[in-house]
């Protein structure tokens, strides 16, 4: 079909023309032609080329691109080194200011000075240490020399103080062991006594029976308690406490006339001492009361007739009138006689 094509185009082209006039155009065309095809082959040339061109510029753009993100990393890193490099300065700068105004040295005294014999971290750990150390021990105290003088001076008066007290203390002790040792004496020699005339006059007052003192305990003397056993006659020995009224009143005066027995008083006052008792041992009450005259001055509060028999003199209280008081004395005595 070209090739008819092209037969068609040739003969229209022959039309009116000579031969030689063809043949230079055929010629024209075939020159054509090949000249055309040297352009295709170099056109194709041109275009590999150009393919190899574009490749290349598409690895170039790739390795820009590369390029470009590793150029922003370095300047990310550049930023951050800055940063870290104004930070050490400005940490160095607080070093060095620290070093002189809390030390008083320069960086260079320090290091001419100063060699750190161990590691880093245990030196940090020692500083911090001693650090510690010094705030323990408070701010410096400029008057520490006079105040201690002073402290020292007050330091020996209260020693010699406390050494005059320990010699008192020592001296008191003394004097308060020999007096327990003459209490304990006099306490058991006035026992002794005391518990022989209670049984005497126990006997006495009830005509009859036994009583006894005893100590509670025996080896502490001046704690000791004192318990009263009393047995009247036709009853067996027992605790004071378990005997009825008039047998502990009568167990306790017997008590009082053994104690004034061994250790007379010159005054003594009794109030209704023997309320208790029945006529028969008023009675005897009054009558042992009446052995004691030369030695104690009783005065009795009673209303038992009976005790009042035993009085010299009698002072009470009457109303003749009411609500007027008067008081009345008798001397039984001048009666008696």
């Amino acid at each position: 079909d070209n090739l008819e094509r092209e037969l068609r185009d040739l003969e229209a082209t022959y039309m009116g023309k000579t031969d030689d006039e063809r043949d230079s155009i055929v010629k024209c065309i075939y020159d054509t032609k090949n000249e055309i095809s040297d352009m295709s082959k170099e056109i194709t040339v041109l275009r590999n080329y150009n393919e190899n061109i574009k490749k290349f510029i598409s690895e170039l753009e790739t390795l820009a691109s590369t390029n470009r993100g590793n150029v922003a990393r370095k300047e990310k890193e550049k930023k951050s080194k800055e940063i870290s490099y104004s930070k050490i300065e400005v940490r160095l700068d607080n070093l060095l200011l620290n070093l002189t105004s809390e030390y008083n040295l320069t960086f260079e005294g320090a290091k001419d000075k100063y060699t750190l014999y161990m590691e880093e971290e245990d030196a940090r750990r020692v500083v911090n240490e001693l650090k510690t150390e010094i705030k323990m021990l408070g701010d410096v105290n400029m008057n520490a020399p006079s105040e201690y003088s002073k402290a020292s001076e007050r330091y020996e008066f209260l020693s010699k103080q406390r050494d005059d007290l320990l010699k008192a203390e020592d001296t008191l002790l003394s004097i308060i062991e020999e007096t327990d040792c003459i209490m304990k004496e006099r306490f058991l020699e006035t026992f002794n006594k005391t518990r022989g005339e209670f049984q005497r006059i126990f006997k006495e007052l009830f005509r009859g029976g036994s009583a006894d003192i005893r100590m509670v305990d025996p080896d502490d003397l001046l704690n000791t308690g004192i318990e009263i056993y009393a047995e009247p006659p036709g009853k067996k020995l027992q605790n004071i406490s378990l005997l009825s009224g008039g047998e502990k009143t009568f167990t306790a005066i017997s008590l009082l006339f053994a104690i004034l027995s061994v250790r007379p008083v010159p005054f003594c006052l009794l109030d209704e001492i023997e309320a208790a008792l029945d006529e028969a041992n008023v009675n005897s009450f009054g009558e042992y009361l009446s052995k004691f005259r030369d030695k104690t001055q009783f005065i009795l509060i009673t209303h038992k007739k009976k005790t009042m028999e035993f009085a010299d003199t009698l002072y009470g209280i009457t109303m003749k009138e009411a609500g007027i008081s008067k008081l009345v004395s008798v001397r039984l005595e001048d009666i008696k006689v």
